[in-house]
């Protein structure tokens, strides 16, 4: 089987030899059943099940003491179970097996976005199971799949952004970047999913992400988590499509969508929970000046939101070229960054992220072209005095001291 390395193998490899389950979720066609797979090669002692084999299915719901107890037979010690959605109760079947056969059967499972939306694994696995995501491609897996050459060259970049917040010399200066460039301006434009990262053709990479957008509305919407009226969802998903990098406003899309406030919320967690969007919540100290309340509202796979508008033109001819690079290095840093908010004032004055929420914040920007930081950026240096801040444009590069911080100028593919 061909296999393209993903980040995720670092994260899982420690749990690999201890007894807790691992469950693996993330939204549709992101790679699961391949990477199942793939541990299905490298783990000899292991059995791969796919739950939408009607068969396995049907044997699961009726007795899963009886499903292990033949993978034991086979002197399998780890079973690899796929598309784990599919049974209603999953999670007590989980608790039952961990609590009989957990010392001799280890579990890895995966499942798509609704995984723990209806099947509420995680209530009846406390302490038994450790979670993990496996989301569209970063920019440094896309990196590695289509341009392998260049990857080591941007693992300098990220080594030599880290020890420049760690306060040392930014040591990295910008090499091939019109090949750079061209590679973000792709991943920009058609994302992060897997099969679309691999399709050399533009239109089928189109056609691939329609019928992703397709997919996931009529399996996880209206399939397995029983939305009534699928056609507003997807009329949501297309306004929120709009509002990307931007305040999330709830009256407007209540308005808009002729949806009621009850509704709006509903549909907004389980796009957050199938791994479609992510609000982003506010840095605050100051409870009058500061916003507390509002989020901002990112795509988890920017292929996916331009789909939705039907939209694949070069960024140098998008009004909304701007909001993309900003999604974009939102994903970078949602991959690498535990804490990550963004700031504003009631003036509204604005900083796109913050990095941390105790100790010392770092403000990061993101501009095009020449765009240089507004005067939100200055108020906030002058109030909360950090030793370091970023800038991603296109118009400088290098270190300068503005109002005692250190600020690194870099292209987008820095990030």
């Amino acid at each position: 089987m061909e296999y393209y390395p993903r980040k995720i193998e670092e994260k899982l490899e420690k749990w690999l030899g201890r007894k807790e389950y691992l469950l693996l979720k993330g939204p549709r066609q992101s790679g699961k059943t391949t990477f199942l797979l793939h541990l299905h090669e490298l783990l000899k002692d292991s059995e791969y099940l796919t739950l939408e084999d009607p068969s396995w299915r049907e044997a699961f719901e009726k007795d899963p003491k009886a499903v292990a107890e033949r993978i034991l037979e086979r002197k399998k010690s780890v079973l690899l179970l796929d598309e784990a959605q599919y049974i209603g109760d999953m999670g007590q079947r989980l608790k039952l097996l961990f609590d009989l056969y957990g010392e001799r059967l280890k579990i890895i499972a995966t499942g798509s976005g609704s995984f723990d939306i209806k099947v509420e694994v995680g209530k009846h696995l406390v302490g038994r199971a450790i979670y993990f995501e496996l989301l569209p491609l970063t920019f440094e897996e896309f990196l590695k799949w289509r341009a392998g050459d260049l990857h080591r060259t941007y693992l300098g970049f990220l080594e030599s952004l880290s020890g420049f917040l760690r306060e040392e010399k930014l040591e990295a200066e910008p090499i091939f970047g019109r090949e750079f460039q061209s590679l973000l301006e792709e991943y920009v434009i058609f994302g992060g999913f897997p099969a679309v990262v691999k399709e050399p053709s533009q239109e089928i990479k189109r056609e691939l992400l329609r019928n992703l957008v397709t997919t996931y509305l009529e399996r996880d919407i209206f399939y397995f988590l029983r939305v009534k009226n699928p056609e507003k969802f997807q009329e949501l998903m297309r306004f929120l499509s709009f509002q990307i990098g931007g305040l999330l406003n709830h009256a407007d899309a209540c308005r808009e969508l002729g949806i009621d406030f009850r509704t709006l919320l509903s549909y907004l967690s389980l796009l957050r929970q199938t791994y479609v969007i992510e609000l982003l919540p506010p840095f605050f100290r100051n409870l009058v000046t500061e916003l507390r309340k509002s989020k901002k509202l990112y795509f988890l796979d920017t292929g996916l939101r331009n789909s939705l508008l039907n939209r694949f033109d070069p960024l140098a001819e998008r009004e909304d070229r701007g909001r993309l690079l900003e999604n974009h290095v939102f994903i970078q840093l949602r991959s690498r960054f535990e804490k990550l908010h963004f700031w504003r004032t009631a003036g509204k004055g604005e900083i796109d992220f913050i990095l941390g929420d105790s100790g010392e914040p770092v403000p990061v920007e993101v501009k095009t072209g020449k765009g240089r930081p507004g005067r939100g950026f200055s108020s906030f240096l002058k109030s909360y005095r950090p030793k370091r801040a970023i800038v991603f444009t296109e118009g400088e590069f290098g270190v300068r001291e503005i109002s005692g911080t250190k600020v690194a100028f870099l292209p987008h593919y820095f990030a």
